[in-house]
């Protein structure tokens, strides 16, 4: 039976290529800043991501060979790696983009979404929504840089006044962009209100290459009416990604079969913390690995749901000791577990 009689959306049975690329599924993990780290890329494409992007990076820090940039440059593991650039100046997403090729990218994604004052003040990421001819200049000047194939993530538009992203998806696909994912909301909007899927459809039926839905998909529901609103290729997952780095590969393999994964019981989520934490520390050292990990490990534990002990919690969040936060991730879960079995 065909995808699309299968969920009620409009998905072809055949596979999503991005530029040579043949992807496994239709669910992309996206781009969020402190949160997408590699190991949670790891740990999302071992469950089956489709894709999995990096946190955004600035051609500035590519410039500098900051060691902050270093870090996100490296992702090993299952499916495609995809490096999120921001620029202003098409030199520097030239350069930006050739050295993310160089660390081994699969494909580069270029930032016209980012919604944030420090990236749009600079007149990068969703600014470049209200100069579409540098838009596309910056396209261009990446497409020329590099051999793997080129996506652009952007929002509907500056503000609900000028919502012109199928006049940008037109201007990106003349350029070389390969994918385009678009946010349902403005860069007004920042994260506030609802994504609108429906206005997405402007963006599919100006181009011909893929499209990517994004904003507010925390299930598979979420995901079929996505597709169905949106008429997208395929959904990608931000938010609701945070402390259940497995829901990508969920939704990618409810999109392919049609049927849910059972979810992940309390001692595997213990195993797949323990992981996240010990690729931070591997990867940032003891202080920094566990600072960044703790926004990591809360959420871990929120998605238990109620039950957890509110000072074990307390004291995973602010331990300075590896050893410690390890035996309180096996202390919460295996509590968790205990109650499941009780009840």
């Amino acid at each position: 039976m065909a995808i699309a009689e299968k969920l009620g959306v409009g998905l072809e049975p055949s596979p999503l290529r991005i530029g040579g690329l043949t992807l496994s599924g239709r669910a992309l993990l996206a781009p969020m800043a402190g949160v997408t780290d590699p190991a949670m890329r790891r740990i999302a494409g071992r469950f089956g991501a489709s894709a999995t992007v990096s946190e955004m990076i600035t051609a500035a820090g590519v410039a500098r060979g900051d060691r902050e940039t270093a870090l996100r440059l490296g992702c090993a593991g299952q499916g495609p790696r995809v490096i999120q650039i921001a620029a202003r100046a098409p030199e520097e997403m030239a350069a930006a983009a050739r050295c993310a090729e160089d660390a081994g990218a699969d494909w580069i994604d270029v930032n016209m979404g980012c919604p944030c004052k420090r990236v749009t003040g600079g007149l990068a990421g969703a600014a470049l929504m209200r100069d579409l001819d540098h838009a596309a200049r910056l396209v261009r000047a990446a497409r020329s840089a590099i051999r793997v194939p080129l996506s652009v993530k952007m929002r509907l538009g500056w503000d609900d006044a000028t919502r012109n992203a199928a006049e940008l998806g037109r201007r990106v696909e003349a350029e070389g962009a390969a994918l385009i994912a678009v946010h349902g909301r403005t860069r007004q909007q920042f994260y506030t209100g609802r994504a609108d899927w429906r206005a997405i459809a402007a963006v599919k039926a100006a181009v011909r290459i893929p499209v990517i839905a994004n904003g507010d998909c925390a299930s598979e529901e979420d995901a079929a009416q996505m597709l169905a609103h949106s008429g997208a290729d395929g959904v990608m997952i931000g938010r609701a990604a945070l402390g259940q780095p497995w829901l990508v590969g969920d939704i990618a393999y409810y999109l392919s079969s049609g049927r849910r994964r059972g979810a992940p019981s309390p001692a595997a989520r213990a195993e797949i913390a323990r992981e996240h934490l010990e690729g931070l520390l591997l990867m940032m050292g003891v202080s920094a690995g566990l600072r960044h990990a703790r926004k990591h490990l809360a959420t871990y534990v929120d998605r238990l749901g109620g039950g957890v002990d509110a000072e074990s919690r307390r004291v995973l969040v602010t331990t300075e000791s590896p050893e410690e936060a390890a035996r309180l991730i096996e202390a919460i879960f295996m509590k968790t577990a205990e109650r499941e079995i009780a009840a």
